[in-house]
């Protein structure tokens, strides 16, 4: 080989370096155009929503012929009637009267003459107390008693005695003296053995136990053979006044002008009780009294109602839903709440026509009483108002009525 050639690589390789170089450029340029091309297929779809989502709605638009659309909605018509205007709240069910009942003496519990949970009435008997030493007690009162009246007697005679003699200058001042003073002194006696005698009576009486009101007895908390104290902390029994029965609420002291304004004319207003869900009416009755002072912790004034619960509907320590009734409104024009629109101009309805088109109509609304409004200015009785659909109504819409009910004036 000669020296001075110049070097030369193997050609081979340098055809595979080569070669190596153009399929990475044609890789990397498919990759590229992979990517525009998914590109492209997603602006091109998304154009295509856009412009069927922007287009025309079939819904709404009027078919060939000149033919107009036609909504389908549900209406009631506007009536005439009263409405009642309540003041709601959370209140609790409270017993007019709750009675530990304890014993006024000492001794072993012999009798109890009621059942857990029984209604009894005022007087009844519920419980006896050995009597047995109380009845001694009261034998050696009236012991004493006797005995004292007898003292008495002859303390009576003898100063009868003692005077004759007196008069005749046979007894000395100071004997009569002192027995005149004896004689007081019996006197006296008897009057305390008196009193002795009616306290043995009394405890006699406080060994029978009877209920101090009509009410519920609640489970019993002494057995038969105990003993028991007039110092016990706790009683035997307790027993809760069901009929009547009361309802403490709380309202806002923002609604306590109305409510004053309503009890001038009324003091006892209508109050209702409802149960949890505002579904069911429990019982109705009148409110009794607010109290004095508004808590400003909360903000509320707190009220109590009166209710019969002649069927037991209500029960202490129930949670119950409240209604006060403050202002009727008479004659007002209704429509339920789901008919009334609102809008930067105002409150409006779409009424239908008799031509079954509907027509916005702006409306002044007088007060709203749960899902029923009663409007001042704008309706009329009978005027059918749009209360489902009304999203796809415009000023002329044509439309196919189905008929709703209104709900009651009275609804929560």
């Amino acid at each position: 080989m000669d020296s001075d050639a110049p070097a030369t690589g193997n050609p081979n390789a340098s055809r595979f370096v080569q070669d190596a170089e153009v399929r990475s450029w044609l890789d990397k340029a498919i990759q590229r155009w992979r990517l525009w091309l998914v590109v492209l297929a997603v602006a091109v779809v998304g154009f295509y929503f856009f412009i069927a989502r922007s287009g025309p709605d079939s819904s709404t638009q009027a078919p060939p012929g000149g033919l107009h659309t036609i909504v389908p909605v549900a209406a009631v018509p506007a009536k005439l009637g009263d409405m009642n205007q309540y003041i709601s709240a959370i209140g609790t069910v409270t017993a007019y009267n709750t009675v530990t009942i304890k014993s006024r003496v000492d001794g072993a519990l012999d009798k109890v003459n009621f059942t857990e949970g029984q209604i009894v009435k005022a007087g009844d008997l519920l419980a006896e107390i050995d009597p047995r030493p109380y009845q001694v007690q009261l034998e050696q009162a009236e012991g004493t008693l006797a005995k004292d009246v007898a003292s008495l007697e002859n303390a009576k005679v003898t100063l009868a005695r003692d005077k004759e003699l007196f008069k005749q200058n046979a007894l000395a001042r100071q004997d009569l003296d002192n027995q005149e003073a004896a004689v007081g002194q019996y006197a006296g006696s008897i009057e305390s053995d008196k009193g002795a005698v009616d306290n043995a009576k009394l405890q006699l009486v406080y060994s029978r136990i009877t209920s101090p009101i009509t009410g519920r007895v609640g489970l019993r908390l002494v057995d038969p053979g105990n003993i028991i104290h007039a110092t016990d902390a706790t009683g035997f029994a307790v027993i809760t006044q069901l009929q009547p029965i009361a309802v403490d609420f709380s309202i806002p002291e923002d609604d306590l002008p109305s409510l004053e304004t309503a009890m001038k004319t009324d003091p006892q207003l209508p109050v209702e009780a409802y149960d949890r869900d505002f579904k069911h009416k429990l019982a109705a009755g009148k409110l009794l009294t607010t109290d004095n002072q508004i808590d400003q912790s909360t903000g509320t004034i707190k009220l109590k109602a009166s209710f019969p619960n002649e069927d037991n509907a209500l029960f202490p320590n129930q949670f119950v839903n409240a209604k006060l009734l403050v202002n009727t409104i008479h004659n007002a024009i209704l429509i339920p709440a789901a008919g009334l629109q609102r809008s930067q101009q105002g409150s409006f309805v779409y009424v239908v026509k008799p031509d079954q088109t509907v027509e916005m109509r702006s409306v002044t609304v007088g007060a709203t009483q749960g899902d029923v409004v009663a409007i001042d200015k704008g309706l009329a009785a009978g005027d059918l108002v749009v209360t489902d659909g009304v999203d796809k109504l415009q000023q002329g819409s044509h439309v196919s009525v189905q008929t709703a009910a209104i709900p009651p004036a009275s609804t929560p």
